[in-house]
């Protein structure tokens, strides 16, 4: 059975881009094995983060997250079953948050800035999926393998 989990937590410091791409670069090599895809967003600091795979898998991989000293403020935004993944094509993907503009914010929160605390799950994971659509997941490349 697949599951789907999003996450929000907040950077315990500061995270630079070389610490977002470290993170990125850990889930590209431990994930593939598991069986885990997802989405990566990091900005203002805060991560929003989508994990698709095995309910076992994705459960054991968010209880490391909410244990991860560079983490704080953990809060589970939506989990559900699903029938089929919906970011299939990353074992690790990253947006870009220079490449939100501001009505896409304005869309999905109550003010033109990343705060996936100020709403709902389902409205975090419609945006990660517009991000999608609107190529706004970087390195999709040879240089960060597809899952």
């Amino acid at each position: 059975m697949l599951v789907r989990l999003l996450y929000a937590s907040r950077a315990r410091q500061p995270a630079d881009e070389d610490l977002v791409d470290t993170i990125v670069a850990t889930s590209i090599e431990r994930n593939p094995p598991q069986g885990i895809t997802g989405v990566l967003c990091y900005g203002n600091g805060v991560f929003l983060q989508a994990l698709e795979g095995a309910r076992a898998e994705v459960s054991a991989l968010y209880h490391r997250i909410a244990q991860d000293p560079r983490h704080e403020d953990v809060v589970l935004l939506h989990y559900e079953e699903i029938a089929e993944r919906e970011f299939a094509g990353w074992a690790m993907g990253l947006v870009d948050t220079c490449r939100i503009n501001t009505a896409t914010l304005l869309k999905y929160f109550p003010r033109a800035e990343f705060d996936p605390y100020r709403t709902s799950g389902r409205a975090s994971l419609a945006l990660l999926g517009e991000l999608i659509a609107g190529n706004a997941v970087v390195a999709r490349s040879a240089e960060r393998p597809r899952y």
